[in-house]
C-alpha cells in the first residue's frame, strides 16, 4: 500500500508550510513515529513524523518548497517493490513546485493526516540528527563547516548560526533592530543603531512564511471597526521600581505586563473578544508582547496568566520565549493564545503610534518611549518628570471609549502611585 505524506496543520493560522529539511532520503527506510522532515510554519520550525511503517518513496515537494496544508508533499510505499508505483503515482498526479513558487492555495486539513509534529527536546542531536537552525545549516554549507564537530549554544542546545561563525573565527554583524525587552525609559545620550542589511534595489523579493502570515493577519484587521485612545503616564516612580529589581533579573517588559495585567482584572472587557454570538470573556489574562525577528516579520510570545505569576518569574519566563523565538522554537500555544498584546517601540525613541488589532483579541496597547517633560507641580511651579505615551486600539463592537479611557486611567493610577504593588 502507499501512503501519502501531506503538508501538515502545525497551528490553527497556519494555511502553508515552507519544508526546511528533509530528514529521509528517497529509498530509506521510515518507521513509524520517526522524523521524516521540518517544515517552517507560520511561526515556528517544527519536526513532522510520520504515521506509517515503509520506505520513502518520492519527495513531492523538495527542500525550500512550499504548500498549502493538506497537500501531498511525498509518498511512502510499504514495501520496496512499491517504490516504483509510488513515482510513477507521484509523477501523474502532483507536479513538483520550485522552491520559490508562489505559495500554493490552502487545500484545507486532510482526513487523515499523515503526519504528526514533535518539538526538539535533547541537545544538539535528535533521533541521530544533528539539531540546528536552518539558517545555520545554510551557513555551513557555505562556509564547509561541519556541524557534526560543533556544540549548540542555542536553546535545547540548539546549533544556530553564532556556533557556525565562531568555528570559523567570524563575528556576526547585527543587522536589525533588538527586540522590545527594555525599559522604555529615554537614554540620557542618543544610542546608534545598526545599519539596516542591505537590500536588492530594482528586485521583487519573496516573503517568508512569517511574513505572509503578517499580512494574512493584517488584512483580516481591515474587517474589525477600531478606535485609539491615548493617555500619558508618569513613569518616576516606576523607574525607581526598576532600578531596584533590574539586579534581580526582572525586566521592564515583565514589569509592563504585569501592571496591564492587573488593571485588566478590574476592567476584564479590554480582554475579551467579538465572537457570533456575543462577547467572549477570556477567563485567563494572557499577555502578547510583540517582538521583532531577525529575518523579518514579527511574533508575539505570550505571557499566559501574567495576572497570577510572580513578577521575577514573569522575567524569566519572557527571556526564555525571547530566547526560543528568535530560534522558531516556539510551540503554537506560546504565540498564539493570547488575549491582550503589548507593542512597545520605547527604545527606538518612538513618541506614540497606534498599534493593529491583531485578529481575535479585542484591545491592542502601544507603547511610546518615556521622555523628561516639563510638568506643572502640584504646587503650581513648573517641573521636570519623565512621562511616557500610550495609546490602546479596541474593536468598536465590544468595546466603548469610555471602557478604553477608565482602563488607561487605572493603568496610569497603579504605575504612577503604587507600582510596589507589582511585585506582590
Amino acid at each position: 500500500m502507499i501512503h501519502e505524506v501531506f503538508m501538515p496543520a502545525l497551528s490553527s493560522t497556519m494555511t502553508e508550510g515552507k519544508i526546511v529539511s528533509w530528514q529521509k532520503s528517497p529509498g530509506d527506510r521510515v518507521g513509524k513515529g520517526e522524523t521524516v522532515l521540518i517544515v517552517e510554519s507560520d511561526k515556528a520550525d517544527m519536526d513532522v513524523e510520520a504515521f506509517y511503517e515503509g520506505f520513502l518513496a518520492t519527495i513531492i515537494v523538495p527542500e525550500g518548497g512550499t504548500a498549502g496544508v493538506g497537500q501531498t508533499i511525498a509518498l511512502i510505499a510499504e514495501t520496496e517493490a512499491e517504490i516504483e508505483e509510488a513515482k510513477k503515482q507521484a509523477t501523474a498526479t502532483a507536479p513538483t513546485p520550485s522552491p520559490e513558487a508562489t505559495p500554493t492555495p490552502t487545500v484545507g486539513t486532510p482526513e487523515p493526516v499523515a503526519a504528526t509534529v514533535a518539538i526538539d527536546s535533547t541537545p544538539s542531536r535528535r533521533n541521530g540528527r544533528i539539531v540546528a537552525t536552518p539558517r545555520a545549516r545554510k551557513l555551513a554549507k557555505q562556509l564547509n563547516v561541519d556541524l557534526n564537530n560543533l556544540q549548540g549554544s542555542g536553546p535545547h542546545g540548539r546549533i544556530v548560526a553564532e556556533d557556525v561563525e565562531a568555528a570559523t573565527g567570524r563575528t556576526q554583524t547585527p543587522t536589525v533592530a533588538p527586540q522590545p525587552t527594555v525599559s522604555p525609559v529615554a537614554p540620557p545620550t542618543p544610542i546608534a543603531t545598526p545599519a539596516p542589511a542591505p537590500v536588492p534595489l530594482g528586485e521583487v523579493v519573496g516573503m517568508n512564511t512569517l511574513q505572509n502570515a503578517v499580512v494574512r493577519n493584517m488584512l483580516a484587521s481591515l474587517q474589525v471597526p477600531t478606535f485609539h485612545v491615548g493617555y500619558t503616564i508618569t513613569t518616576d516612580n516606576l523607574d525607581k521600581l526598576y532600578k531596584q529589581v533590574k539586579s534581580k533579573g526582572v525586566t521592564m517588559t515583565a514589569l509592563l505586563a504585569k501592571a496591564v495585567a492587573v488593571a485588566i482584572q478590574k476592567y476584564p472587557i479590554v480582554n475579551a473578544s467579538y465572537v457570533d454570538s456575543g462577547i467572549q470573556y477570556n477567563k485567563a489574562i494572557n499577555i502578547a508582547v510583540a517582538v521583532a525577528m531577525p529575518d523579518g516579520g514579527l511574533i508575539t510570545p505570550v505571557l499566559s496568566n501574567a495576572d497570577q505569576i510572580d513578577i521575577y518569574s514573569l522575567s524569566r519566563t519572557w527571556k526564555d520565549l525571547v530566547a526560543r523565538a528568535r530560534s522558531k522554537q516556539l510551540q503554537p500555544q506560546e504565540y498564539s493564545s493570547g488575549t491582550f498584546t503589548l507593542s512597545n517601540l520605547g527604545m527606538f525613541g518612538v513618541d506614540r503610534f497606534d498599534a493593529i488589532l491583531p485578529p481575535g483579541q479585542g484591545s491592542i496597547l502601544a507603547i511610546g518611549a518615556s521622555r523628561p517633560t516639563v510638568v506643572a507641580t502640584d504646587d503650581g511651579m513648573m517641573g521636570i518628570k519623565p512621562q511616557m505615551q500610550v495609546n490602546i486600539t479596541c474593536d468598536h463592537r465590544i468595546i466603548y471609549g469610555a471602557d478604553a479611557a477608565a482602563f488607561l486611567q487605572y493603568l496610569a493610577q497603579l504605575i504612577e502611585t503604587n507600582p510596589q504593588s507589582l511585585t506582590l
